[in-house]
């Protein structure tokens, strides 16, 4: 929690990353890459871990700033062969890392942290840490390019360990417990930091997600002292290798081999050599990618053209074969209406023949013979229409050229979108849920506020909102829409981020403490206690009207208002309340105590205008007193003397 070194702000644009120097599984060709960031702003940064394809993301945050706040060295702090990320992943030592706070140093004001990734994330060979979660807590939210949520399992959460206490050499210079590891709430999808919230060293935890994410939003929350909290991004890379062979002995030489990730993005080309082998190497080490062959002319290749390469735990081996084209061919794409390559749907070539297109959208039926044929498409994949209709293709006799170009297009089903706004502007990270025909699904909102659950059935929808914490609905949860043949935009939701009251309660003798408060307000009311210092204050309040009673306490009268009214707007305030005054009602005297003889204490005083004390004339009234009081005993011993004769 407490920060560790100065902020060093990193503004090279791509920087070199830390090859795995740690022993790795499956492979010696596994290297380990950590993250390189870059500081555009107190409020913007962007990081990117340089493997093949390059993981890369924009990231916003409104994180205050100050000491120990943006992009650290990680000369000081790292994370060790001997921590199970370092194990897999290589140690850390010397490559940079983020810093974070909360919006303000409270527990009702978080930060929010959204990691926009240029295209979506691999599905394995990645991890993200967070680190130094002991006093606070993150709420972790990720969502898919199809716009709805991950869940915890999705997250990948692998557990939590001390860096601090990491076993072996290696480990940075400082004192941390193996027990002192964040908790992971599946449901909440919560990590929160050690249960008195103390402030300690190299609590951390690590995730492994293994489903794709567009953007990734860590909301971190103070619960005691002034927190930070750490971030570091790491993959994997293997290599992609194969051979390309021939049905008889002519050169296997200048076939075009080409490399796409999961997303149907390029990662590279190559060329097989006179033997016919080729190479991918460095590849980031997930699953997902495909390997397709582009025989060189007067060739083609032997079903299939493509083929997958897993490299999610070792290295991959894409093997493939072609021959001198002697039937014709027929192929041609299937795409959307955007143009996008639509994989998984089923083409006929009709009597009887039937392939799937691959990741780009390409079907292939290389043994037409002469004769006429109808090609379309049988199936597609969920929230897809067929529009293109079926088509005829003729194989003349005594023609080798392919039928090229038979190509269909499919309509994606229409989508249901909004924006969530508060009144400073868009709100990222809000979970929208949607219940209808097709089932219950759900997006996050992006950084612009906006949010899309795409390929819908038609039907009735209901559009519900969750409000992240520090915030309240403002207007609807819950709205209706109804999809038909068109996107459906503009459903909208409207957020109010909560306020706190805060005050004091004084007596001319200090700082009142057990005074009661009650706050009343669109909410039930609430009662206070002031603390030793007199003060109370209650945060996550909604918009609108409070008023704040004193109930007088014993011992005090009022020196002022017991009610105040305040108002808190749709921007959240915090609010504080001018200080209720009382005054102490002093002790009633306490008297003497009488000696059972009936006599009075006197007190000596200055008599009025005449600047002489009151004892002398005292003085005199007793000696008259005394006096005449010995002569009376004097007289009665005189008549109480028997007569003498």
């Amino acid at each position: 929690m407490r920060p560790r070194l100065p902020v060093i702000l990193t503004t090279v644009a791509a920087l070199a990353l830390l090859p795995l120097v740690a022993a790795t599984p499956a492979s010696a060709a596994t290297t380990g890459l950590w993250a390189g960031w870059t500081a555009n702003s107190p409020t913007s940064y962007s990081v990117q871990v340089a493997n093949t394809p390059a993981m890369t993301a924009a990231v916003t945050t409104d994180s205050r700033g100050g000491s120990g706040v943006g992009v650290i060295t990680g000369v000081s702090s790292w994370l060790a062969p001997g921590t199970p990320v370092g194990a897999k992943y290589g140690s850390s030592q010397g490559r940079p890392y983020l810093n974070l706070r909360p919006k303000a140093d409270n527990a009702v004001s978080p930060s929010t942290t959204t990691y926009s990734f240029a295209e979506p994330t691999p599905t394995s060979g990645w991890t993200f840490v967070l680190g130094d979660i002991d006093a606070d807590k993150v709420q972790i939210r990720a969502v898919g390019p199809d716009g709805v949520a991950l869940t915890a399992a999705q997250l990948g959460y692998n557990g939590g360990f001390n860096y601090c206490a990491a076993p072996g050499s290696g480990r940075p210079n400082c004192s941390g417990s193996a027990s002192d590891v964040p908790a992971w709430d599946a449901t909440s999808q919560t990590l929160t930091g050690n249960q008195f919230a103390q402030d300690t060293a190299g609590a951390a935890a690590w995730f492994e997600p293994n489903a794709p994410i567009s953007s990734l939003t860590f909301i971190y929350t103070q619960r005691s002292g002034v927190p930070v909290y750490q971030t570091w991004f790491a993959s994997l890379a293997r290599d992609v290798t194969g051979t390309v062979s021939t049905t008889d002995a002519s050169s296997p030489a200048g076939a075009t081999l080409t490399l796409t990730d999961a997303n149907g993005r390029v990662v590279g080309t190559t060329t097989s050599a006179a033997n016919g082998t080729y190479s991918f190497p460095g590849i980031q080490a997930s699953a997902g990618y495909t390997v397709s062959i582009t025989p060189p002319g007067g060739w083609i290749a032997d079903s299939p053209r493509s083929r997958p390469a897993d490299l999610s735990a070792t290295d991959a081996v894409a093997d493939f074969s072609m021959h001198v084209i002697v039937p014709v061919a027929v192929e041609g794409t299937v795409r959307d209406t955007g143009g996008n390559p639509v994989a998984g749907a089923t083409v006929e070539l009709a009597p009887g023949v039937t392939t799937v297109t691959g990741p780009d959208g390409t079907y292939l039926f290389d043994h037409a013979d002469v004769g006429s044929y109808t090609v379309q498409v049988t199936g597609v994949p969920s929230g897809y229409t067929v529009v293109t209709p079926a088509q005829p293709v003729t194989v003349p006799s005594g023609s080798e050229t392919p039928i090229l170009g038979v190509d269909f297009q499919v309509r994606e089903n229409p989508s249901l979108g909004g924006t969530v706004t508060d009144a400073a502007g868009p709100v990222a990270g809000v979970v929208i849920t949607a219940t209808g025909p097709s089932g219950t699904v759900s997006a996050v909102t992006g950084a612009d506020g906006t949010y899309t659950l795409p390929r819908l059935d038609a039907g009735s929808y209901s559009v519900t909102v969750t409000a992240p914490d520090g915030y309240v609905i403002s207007g609807p949860a819950e709205r209706d829409a109804t999809v038909a043949a068109d996107d459906v935009t503009g459903v909208d939701f409207a957020l109010a981020k909560t306020g706190s009251i805060a005050g004091v309660v004084t007596a001319d003798t200090g700082p009142v403490a057990g005074a009661t408060v009650v706050i009343s307000g669109p909410d039930a009311p609430t009662t206070l206690t002031t603390d030793e210092d007199g003060a109370y204050d209650l945060g996550g309040l909604p918009p609108g009207d409070y008023t704040i009673t004193l109930t007088v306490p014993d011992g005090y009268t009022a020196s002022g208002p017991l009610t105040q009214t305040v108002t808190i707007t749709d921007a959240g305030d915090a609010l504080a309340v001018p200080g209720f005054a009382l005054t102490a009602v002093p002790a009633p005297p306490t008297p003497t105590p009488g000696d059972g003889t009936g006599s009075a204490s006197l007190t000596t005083g200055e008599l009025a205008d005449t600047g002489s004390t009151g004892a002398a004339p005292l003085i005199a009234l007793a000696t008259l007193l005394t006096l005449g009081g010995a002569a009376t005993v004097v007289a009665s011993r005189r008549r109480a003397r028997p007569r003498r004769d």
